[in-house]
């Protein structure tokens, strides 16, 4: 059954349109990050293959909080509707986003948050089938682990039961989702662009490393430059490129500690550059490190494999799951400075030996990336949105 198929016609001006998808997410274009990425991605994936897709998202950016962006926008083919909101990036309260649902066939809501919990306690008032991806829930470091684990198994659990289906993003949220959802659980890995970065890495081995995401506390930056110090200590061409957009820990706060390191010339900040610049960053390195200890997948793991970096990751359970399918990823704990120094070495040394099989190595990783491919994961999420919205056709049937 494909999505127009089961989508349900409910009122007769709706005729003939091809199926309405509403995404809510608290953060949407133009801001940039692995949230952001992956459900504009899935909403062009819909667009090309002549769906619907709106996005109702936060008016204002966390990173910048004093400017208000555009009411509406459109972007690639997507309807972007930005409401008010109020109170902490955490849990920001946005009760307007109820206006903006009456006509969705589906209503597709990203992370556990306000939009997940009202949305689901609003159902009665809305009415509309909804799915929830999980995107790691909201366990993204350990600060308040004894209250979060109350509120999971309390309100996140009875939120859960207003959703047709809970798609889990990595094999974590399966485990995790699955003992408050069981069967309405769905394992969808996350996409990834595989074609943006592809193939773009040195193809010579150089000690010259990459990092990208956002400059939160959680991707532990601090212990990459202690690795640093220990690298460029051991050898004058080390090199890292520190790659992303201020968040918890802005520009300054980072290039303060650089400098107080002694890392200037063995570290460099990119703030927020496009991606041909970050191509040409990625150009002229050979690996790609992240410290974080929390990951929701592993989403910018995947896009350095694509590019032909070889990963170092500390051991986080997104990692190591992704470790678990992709053999040549190196995990090391980066809270000890020597050992992920050790293993970066261990990592370039693998590069050089491999530089006379042919480029083997890298053909291998960007291999393993293939199943990311967004062609591939917008049609998982396509059959889900068709068996729910046939499974609420089933029911106006027999009703």
């Amino acid at each position: 059954m494909t999505l127009q198929e089961a989508r349900t016609s409910e009122t007769p001006d709706r005729e003939g349109q091809s199926p309405l998808i509403v995404h809510v997410v608290r953060q949407f274009l133009p801001n940039k990050g692995g949230l952001e990425d992956v459900v504009a991605n899935l909403c062009r994936e819909l667009v090309a293959r002549g769906y619907r897709a709106r996005v109702v998202t936060l008016d204002r950016l966390f990173s910048s909080p004093d400017g208000r962006l555009d009411a509406t926008e459109t972007i690639d083919g997507i309807e972007i509707v930005r409401i008010p909101w109020s109170g902490p990036s955490r849990y920001p309260l946005a009760p307007r986003i109820f206006r903006h649902l009456s006509d969705a066939d589906l209503v597709h809501v990203h992370a556990v948050d306000f939009f997940f919990d009202a949305l689901a306690w609003g159902k009665p008032l809305h009415g509309r089938p909804m799915i929830a991806t999980t995107h790691g829930g909201f366990f993204h470091t350990a600060k308040y682990a004894a209250l979060k684990k109350i509120w999971f198994q309390t309100a996140t659990r009875l939120s859960a039961l207003a959703y047709n289906r809970l798609i889990s993003c990595s094999l974590p949220d399966q485990r995790l989702f699955s003992t408050i959802a069981g069967g309405r659980t769905t394992l969808i890995e996350n996409g990834a662009d595989i074609g943006k970065f592809a193939n773009c890495a040195a193809l010579d081995a150089r000690r010259r490393i990459v990092t990208i995401g956002r400059f939160s506390v959680n991707k532990r930056l601090d212990r990459l430059l202690a690795v640093m110090q220990v690298l460029s200590a051991r050898h004058p061409d080390w090199h890292l490129d520190i790659i992303g957009a201020a968040s918890d820990m802005n520009q300054e706060t980072l290039e303060r500690e650089i400098a107080e390191r002694g890392l200037s010339r063995h570290v460099s900040l990119h703030v927020s550059i496009d991606n041909a610049n970050i191509r040409n960053v990625i150009a002229r390195a050979s690996l790609f490190a992240s410290a974080s200890t929390y990951e929701g997948f592993g989403l910018v793991a995947v896009e350095a494999m694509s590019a032909g970096l070889l990963p170092v990751l500390h051991p986080n359970e997104a990692y190591e799951a992704l470790a678990e399918s992709h053999h040549d990823i190196l995990l090391a704990d980066f809270s000890s400075a020597t050992v992920a120094a050790d293993a970066l070495e261990t990592a370039f040394a693998r590069l050089q030996e491999a530089e006379t099989d042919g480029g083997h190595l890298r053909e291998g990783l960007a291999r393993g990336t293939q199943k990311y491919a967004w062609e591939r994961v917008a049609e998982r999420y396509i059959e889900v949105y068709a068996a729910v919205l046939g499974e609420r056709q089933e029911m106006a049937v027999t009703a």
